[in-house]
């Protein structure tokens, strides 16, 4: 016996081993390529890595932007404004009841009651009118000035100019309801009496 041969026998190669070896590198080859296309497509990439992203870029979770709050504070000044000099509003409604007053007295009536339909009556609407807008004005500040108190706290605080317009519409809206209701109820300046247009 040849001390140099090997005593393990070596199984020839069978046919069909050879074919099962070439179907599974086809195989691979099929599944890299499959990888590929889904990398290239953007459909194999990290679901996790986007859900992340979206998390990021989501506007739910942040703070407020304080814009509401400030468009309320400029609104708040300028009904403040609009309640003292008054409205168009406020000399339509007043030229209708001068006209009401002047059709319910044609046919005649007492100079007190002239005065009261055709005069009074418009003074009163005008000043109503103005006390809507003042405290709507009154409303509409104290909401721009609270707002930061309630809901989700801002990442930066109210600016000033924003509480400076916000007091302003206050103040104005405060004293524009004082003086409509001073006018309304002829506390400020009383309506002309019968006795002062007769003599």
């Amino acid at each position: 016996m040849n001390p140099t041969t090997s005593k393990t026998p070596i199984a020839p190669t069978a046919e069909g081993d050879h074919e099962e070896k070439v179907a599974d590198h086809l195989d691979e080859g099929a599944i890299e390529a499959e990888g590929e296309r889904a990398v290239s497509d953007g459909s194999g990439l990290d679901t996790d890595a986007d859900l992340d992203h979206d998390l990021e870029d989501d506007d739910s979770d942040r703070a407020p932007s304080g814009l509401g709050a400030a468009a309320a504070a400029v609104v708040a000044a300028g009904l403040g404004v609009v309640g003292l000099t008054g409205a168009w509003t406020g000399r339509v409604v007043a030229e209708r009841e001068t006209l009401l007053g002047q059709m319910k007295t044609a046919s005649g009536g007492s100079v007190a009651r002239q005065i009261s339909e055709i005069y009074g009556d418009a003074w009163h609407s005008t000043a109503l009118v103005n006390g809507l807008f003042a405290l709507l004005a009154l409303l509409v500040g104290v909401f721009a000035l609270v707002r930061p108190a309630f809901g989700a706290p801002a990442k930066d605080p109210q600016p000033g100019w924003v509480r400076a317009f916000a007091t302003a519409g206050i103040a104005l809206g405060v004293l524009g309801v004082l003086i409509s209701v001073g006018m309304y109820f002829d506390l400020i300046v009383a309506l002309p009496a019968a006795s002062a247009a007769a003599g």
